[in-house]
C-alpha cells in the first residue's frame, strides 16, 4: 500500500509558506460558488441569448460539465499537494519554469482584468439610484473597501465572501421558485401558466445552430471563470483534503441548478429575442410577479455580486504574486507578509493596477465591461487548458498502485482531458465569429508574447532551476 504522504510535491519555497490557515469548510463552500456567480448570470444572459437562443441552456450545461472536469483534475493534484501556488506551482514540475512564469502572471492578469469588470459593474448599477453620478466614483469607492477587507485578515475575507455569496444564492433560489410559479401556475400572468413552449416556439430550440452555441460559450467561460479559485484556497484551508473534495463535489450541482435552471426559467417566461440588453432578466421576472421594489432589490444584489467577485479577485491576485515571488519569478518584496499574515504588498500592487479600470470607466463607461470580459475569457482558457495538461502529465507518471490509492482521482481520464481540449477550440471559434469578443483574441498574443520576452530578457527562473519541485513517490512494499 502507499503511505499517507506518498504523493508529495516539495520545493524550497514551500517551507516559506506562512499563510494563515483560517479558511473553514463553510468559507470554501461559499467561495467556490460565489466566485462563479457574478454579473455574467444576472446581466450577461440577455446578451448571450441573442447569440444562441434557447440553446443557451445547452451551452451552460456543456460548460458546466467541462468546468467539473477541470475542477476534478485540479482536485486530484491539489488534494495530494495543497499549496497556495496551486496550478502555477505544479506547472513548474510538469512544464518547466517558463510555463510556470507565464501561468502565474497570466492568472494574476486574468483576475486583475476580472476585477476591472466588477468595479465597472458597480459603477454602472450605482447609476440606478444616482443617475448623475460619474461611473468611476462608486468604482473607486468599492475598490477601496475591498482593499481594506483583504488587508485585514484572510478570516475577514472569508466572512465577507461567505455572506455576500449567500445573498446571491438566496436571490437565485427565490427567482427559481417565483419563475416556476409563473410557468406552472400563472403567477403574475392572470393565472395563465406560461409553460415551457418559448424554449422551442421561436424558431426552434437552436435557431442559430451550433455556431450560435459556440458564440455563447464565450459568455459561459466568462461566467464560470474563477471556479478554479478553489485550488488557491488550499494553501489557507484548515483541512484542505476534506474542504476541497466537498467544495468540488457540491459546486458542480449547484452551478448546474443556478445557471442552467435560471436559463430554463428565464427563457421559458420571456422569448429570447425580447430580452433587452442592459436590463437584468431577474428584474423582469420579479416585476412581472408584482414584487415591490424588484428593480432596487436586484440592483443591490448585482452590486453585491460584483463586490463579492472583486473581493475574490483581490484575494487571488495577492496569493498569486506571493507564490511568484517565492519562486523567484516576481520581485522579492511581494513575498513579504504583513503582521496579519496576508500578502499585503501583492494586494496593494493589484489594487493599484485596478485603478486602470477606474480610469477606463471614466473614458469608456459604456464599453469597458464587455471588452474586459472578453480578455478575461482568454486568460481563463489558458488556465483551464493547463490544469487539464498538468493532471494528464501527473497521472501518466504514476504506476497502477499509486493510481489506485489516489485520494480524489478525476473520472474518465484521459477522455475528459480530450473533451476539454475540444471545448477550448469551440470557444476560440466562437470568439472569432463575434465582433465584441475579438478584442480578447487581439490582446492575448501581445500579452503572452510580452511575458515570453520578459522571461528571456531577465532569464527568470533559469538561475533558480535547482529550486524546482521534486516529485516524490514513496511506495511501501506490499507484505509477502
Amino acid at each position: 500500500m502507499m503511505s499517507s504522504n506518498s504523493l508529495q510535491l516539495e520545493s524550497e519555497f514551500l517551507e516559506e509558506e506562512n499563510l494563515k490557515k483560517d479558511l473553514k469548510d463553510r468559507h470554501i463552500q461559499l467561495i467556490a460558488i460565489g466566485g462563479v456567480i457574478g454579473v455574467a448570470l444576472f446581466m450577461g444572459s440577455a446578451q448571450a441569448s441573442k447569440m444562441a437562443g434557447p440553446a443557451l441552456t445547452l451551452a451552460y450545461l456543456i460548460g458546466g460539465i467541462v468546468m467539473y472536469f477541470v475542477l476534478r483534475a485540479l482536485g486530484e493534484v491539489a488534494v495530494e499537494n495543497p499549496v497556495s501556488a496551486s496550478f502555477a506551482g505544479y506547472a513548474r514540475v510538469f512544464c518547466g519554469p517558463l510555463t510556470s512564469f507565464i501561468t502565474g502572471w497570466n492568472y494574476w492578469y486574468q483576475w486583475v482584468v476580472l476585477a476591472m469588470c466588477e468595479i465597472s459593474a458597480v459603477g454602472m448599477y450605482m447609476k440606478y439610484w444616482s443617475p448623475d453620478i460619474e461611473q468611476w466614483i462608486p468604482a473607486l469607492i468599492c475598490l477601496a473597501v475591498v482593499l481594506i477587507i483583504n488587508l485585514v485578515s484572510v478570516k475577514y475575507y472569508g466572512e465577507f465572501e461567505f455572506w455576500f455569496a449567500l445573498i446571491k444564492v438566496i436571490t437565485i433560489i427565490a427567482m427559481l421558485f417565483v419563475g416556476l410559479a409563473m410557468i406552472l401556475f400563472g403567477l403574475g400572468n392572470d393565472g395563465i401558466a406560461t409553460g415551457f413552449s418559448n424554449l422551442w416556439s421561436q424558431g426552434g430550440f437552436m435557431p442559430f445552430g451550433w455556431l450560435g452555441v459556440a458564440k455563447a460559450l464565450v459568455m459561459v467561460v466568462f461566467a464560470y471563470s474563477g471556479v478554479e479559485l478553489i485550488g488557491i484556497t488550499a494553501g489557507e484551508a484548515a483541512d484542505p483534503e476534506a474542504s476541497l473534495k466537498s467544495a468540488i463535489d457540491k459546486v458542480f450541482w449547484r452551478v448546474l441548478i443556478f445557471y442552467v435552471g435560471s436559463m430554463v426559467v428565464i427563457l421559458s417566461i420571456f422569448p429570447y429575442d425580447t430580452l433587452p440588453k442592459g436590463v437584468s432578466p431577474f428584474v423582469m421576472i420579479f416585476e412581472k410577479a408584482g414584487i415591490p421594489y424588484a428593480a432596487s432589490i436586484i440592483n443591490f444584489v448585482i452590486m453585491s455580486s460584483a463586490a463579492s467577485c472583486l473581493n475574490s479577485a483581490m484575494y487571488v491576485c495577492g496569493r498569486m504574486l506571493y507564490g511568484l515571488a517565492l519562486r523567484k519569478e516576481a520581485p522579492a518584496i511581494l513575498s513579504k507578509l504583513s503582521a496579519n499574515q496576508v500578502p499585503a504588498n501583492g494586494i496593494l500592487l493589484s489594487s493599484a493596477v485596478c485603478l486602470i479600470g477606474v480610469y477606463l470607466n471614466y473614458v469608456f463607461p459604456d464599453s469597458v465591461f464587455y471588452y474586459m470580459s472578453a480578455i478575461t475569457t482568454t486568460g481563463c482558457m489558458w488556465t483551464w487548458s493547463l490544469i487539464m495538461y498538468i493532471q494528464y502529465k501527473w497521472r501518466k507518471g504514476l504506476n497502477k498502485e499509486q493510481v489506485a490509492n489516489l485520494k480524489y482521482p478525476m473520472p474518465f481520464y484521459p477522455y475528459a482531458n480530450y473533451l476539454v481540449g475540444l471545448f477550448m477550440l469551440a470557444v476560440t471559434l466562437g470568439m472569432g465569429y463575434d465582433h465584441d469578443n475579438l478584442v480578447g483574441l487581439y490582446v492575448a498574443p501581445a500579452w503572452y508574447g510580452g511575458l515570453y520576452l520578459l522571461y528571456k530578457l531577465f532569464k527568470i527562473g533559469i538561475v533558480h532551476e535547482k529550486a524546482d519541485f521534486v516529485i516524490q513517490t514513496k511506495c511501501e512494499q506490499p507484505p509477502l
